[in-house]
């Protein structure tokens, strides 16, 4: 005969369902009790994460002939272009008189405020990262990493490549070299003391500092739409001091100062790349170089860009930017090899060195106790077009980065592709400083007369100099190609009220737009325009960017709160469920041990 005994509970099953069921609990309460947001706030939102009141991406969009557009940000976004542009031409030859106006008065009366700004970017990325926030995982704490580490990595480094770097590779170095900064007060031009200001000033303007806007930007986007399921616009980050007034006029104003910025951001771009194929092209071909054969390349580029766009961002642009890498990456090995090897890889070790001494000073300088305005055409115009930048190159990352701790975030973004970019420069500006030094050119000479030829008169005096020259050409305009499709899907999408499926006529039409912008600001005064441009609207979207990290505290602090509930309840569930399993063990021991000594008896 066979006893009937009772099952044993699966106590591991109850355990996990009692830990669910404990968080969700835990989670509600966390929200309901949180602290409420003050300073900026302009009214109470009624819920972070209240899901009844927000809106799907597009939601209130205007679709029709091959467009799904948010009205308000795209109408106002054309009319004021269009303003622009109508503007500029008309006033071709007043254009660039104004803009070395605005320029020259923007950075005198502004200077210290992007310089400043810079710096506070800086210290809230490293606050986000190596505070409590650090350990939140954007997507939530389950989340996983769509990409591995190494993947990841190799798509941040294709972000810090760009038309950038092509075209100052040379030309920074040498301009610095040839006419050191008067922040370094003493150092004549042309000495051995020169050539380290000019590669330490190169690595402050292409160092920490842009990535750190980038990553402000770029976590800002990615925590808010992951975290939060808001839509992946600029105008979401505003959540916690907007609350619901993001979906009104204070959201699409946001987007419509982002639309600008990065239009333009983009716009300096390429115009700086185009007049560099220019270059290029007269320096093969005996091409002329002028405006107008400028402008042509740009039509030219811009159609070849805008079927890449129709393609999409996995048919045309993925594959132009692995092309692109792989070549850029073969021309910097054969650079090093073919270059002064040993002086290179000594100058890139003694370059960091200089950087990380004179970090402060190169941070903070302001031209205070000068009557000059050398940053103006430096410091200042590389911080604004890198906040120009910020929502393209931000939105890029925030798309590859789900399932990354905000730590990993940070470091990942600031640390990899500034040493990738320390190592491009210390390349090519190291190879041009020894040519210059020892005599065997004179770059700096071409430099002065017209700085896109920099590059190609450094090749010169490297073996098989015409296929440099050659592979030079086609990546800036593979670069240009890239920036234009990558920034018309992003302007796309800002546009579209945060709708990742547009329709191909809408992202044609973006991408003819940037080409026309970068067209007519080089139409109207040149290298002077396309920086007084990247100024103008980088000024206002500063003010957002120092706005975008009070509102990432805020919710980050609201995730970090409710974690920490989380977490603590979770400890709790766990401790009673064993103390549970302890009494309920015992007294089954006191049950068998009971039955056993009845038995005896």
């Amino acid at each position: 005969m066979h006893k009937h005994t009772t099952p044993k509970p699966n106590r591991e099953l109850t355990l996990a369902e009692k830990l669910k069921k404990a968080e969700k609990i835990a989670r509600e309460k966390a929200i309901k009790e949180r602290s409420k947001f003050k300073g900026l706030q302009i009214r109470p939102t009624p819920g972070l994460f209240d899901e009844s009141e927000k809106q799907e991406p597009g939601e209130n969009n205007w679709s029709g002939f091959g467009f799904d557009i948010h009205p308000h940000v795209t109408v106002t976004s054309v009319i004021i272009l269009t303003l622009f542009i109508v503007i500029t031409l008309m006033f071709k030859d007043q254009a660039a008189a104004i803009s070395t106006d605005v320029l020259a008065w923007i950075s005198s009366s502004f200077g210290w405020f992007f310089i400043l700004a810079a710096n506070i970017f800086i210290g809230c990325a490293v606050y986000f990262a190596f505070s409590r926030f650090g350990k939140i995982r954007i997507g939530g704490a389950k989340a996983l990493p769509e990409f591995s580490t190494p993947a990841w990595y190799a798509m941040l480094l294709s972000a810090g490549m760009g038309i950038g770097l092509m075209f100052w590779s040379v030309g920074e170095p040498m301009f610095h070299f040839a006419s050191p900064s008067p922040m370094f007060n003493g150092v004549e031009g042309h000495t051995p003391e020169a050539a380290q200001a000019a590669m330490g000033l190169t690595y402050f303007h292409w160092g920490l500092h842009p990535w750190a806007i980038y990553s402000i930007v770029g976590l800002g986007l990615a925590f808010f739409a992951y975290n939060r399921g808001l839509p992946l616009t600029i105008r979401s980050i505003f959540y916690p001091i907007l609350g619901n007034r993001i979906y009104g006029r204070w959201g699409d104003f946001i987007d419509v100062l982002s639309v600008l910025a990065t239009l333009m951001g983009l716009a300096t771009s390429l115009g700086l790349g185009v007049s560099q194929i220019n270059a290029g092209l007269n320096y093969l071909f005996g091409f002329s170089v002028s405006t107008q054969m400028q402008v042509t390349l740009i039509a030219i580029i811009t159609a070849v860009a805008t079927l890449s766009v129709m393609s999409g961002l996995d048919g045309g642009v993925k594959r132009l930017s692995e092309l692109n890498m792989g070549l850029a990456g073969l021309l910097l090995l054969f650079v090093l090899v073919a270059g002064p090897t040993i002086y290179i890889l000594s100058g890139f070790t003694q370059n960091l060195g200089f950087y990380i001494e004179n970090f402060a000073q190169l941070s903070l300088w302001t031209e205070t106790f000068r009557d000059s305005n050398w940053q103006g055409s430096w410091t200042v115009f590389y911080w604004a077009w890198w906040i120009s930048w910020s929502p393209f190159v931000g939105m890029f990352i925030a798309r590859i980065s789900k399932g990354r701790t905000v730590r990993e975030f940070i470091l990942g973004v600031m640390v990899v592709p500034t040493l990738l970019s320390f190592l491009w420069m210390s390349v090519f500006g190291g190879s041009a400083l020894w040519m210059e030094a020892s005599g065997l050119a004179k770059i700096s000479e071409a430099v002065n007369a017209d700085v896109a030829t920099a590059m190609f008169a450094m090749f010169e005096n490297l073996p098989i100099s015409s296929v440099l020259s050659f592979v030079g050409i086609i990546l800036v305009s593979v670069f240009f190609i890239t920036s234009s499709d990558s920034g018309s899907l992003v302007v796309d999408h800002l546009t579209s009220g945060g709708k990742l499926d547009s329709p191909v006529p809408q992202r044609v039409f973006w991408a003819v737009m940037e080409g026309v912008v970068a067209a007519v600001l080089l139409l109207g005064g040149g290298l002077h325009t396309l920086q007084t441009a990247s100024i103008v609207t980088g000024l206002p979207f500063t003010v957002v960017l120092l706005l975008i990290c009070y509102s990432l505290y805020l919710g980050l602090s609201q995730e970090a709160h409710m974690e920490n509930a989380v977490k603590n309840k979770l400890r709790d569930v766990h401790a009673d469920h064993k103390l549970d399993e302890a009494i309920s063990s015992a007294h089954e021991e006191l049950l068998e041990k009971t039955k056993a000594e009845l038995a005896n008896e």
